[in-house]
């Protein structure tokens, strides 16, 4: 009988190789994509990533990319673009970063999503746009071309008086958020 090939055996290896926090190692890669010279509107990002019942992940791993605050998808002077999350025992992950700005004239402001768990051989693509934007939501195409009732699994709700989104990612069932192709 042979072994478990290795996409076979996949995780939970996520704190100890690729997240911050949880070990000794300091990672490549965290989950502030801000400094002191930040252009733009501080935000944070916070969510959930559960099963198909509602149970927390609790060790999966979120990696967001994103446009700066004048809509490019570039690092520069105070934002890295790019970051990565561990979840914590009740499925939470957390983000320091900016609002992005529209990355062209039709696309609402939007955050790209990976998402890695526990028996999921390939992680699952998704965007999180913003519940604030609602005038740019109505006409971003990638928003358009999903199915209206499904919409809402891709609107982070913002905090009353709070710069804070919260976006829970549901992996299957009724309420599954919607997840693209790469």
């Amino acid at each position: 009988m042979r072994g478990q090939t290795p996409s076979q055996t996949i995780g939970p290896f996520f704190s100890h190789a690729l997240t911050a926090g949880t070990t000794a190692y300091r990672p490549l890669v965290c989950s502030d994509l801000t400094d002191e010279a930040l252009e733009g509107k501080p935000i944070r990002l916070e969510g959930r990533v559960v099963d198909g019942d509602g149970k927390a992940v609790s060790d999966g791993m979120v990696e967001i990319w994103q446009a700066n605050a004048g809509g490019k998808y570039r690092p520069d002077s105070g934002f890295r673009g790019f970051g990565r999350s561990g979840t914590d025992a009740s499925g939470r992950f957390r983000f320091e970063t900016v609002k992005p700005g529209p990355a062209a004239p039709d696309a609402a402001p939007h955050v790209h999503l990976a998402v890695f768990a526990r028996g999921m051989l390939n992680h699952a693509f998704t965007r999180m746009y913003f519940s604030d934007e609602s005038e740019a939501n109505r006409t971003d195409p990638v928003l358009g071309s999903v199915p209206a009732d499904r919409r809402e699994t891709l609107v982070a709700q913002r905090r009353d008086g709070e710069a804070v989104y919260d976006f829970e990612i549901v992996l299957q069932g009724k309420r599954e958020t919607v997840f693209f192709d790469a």
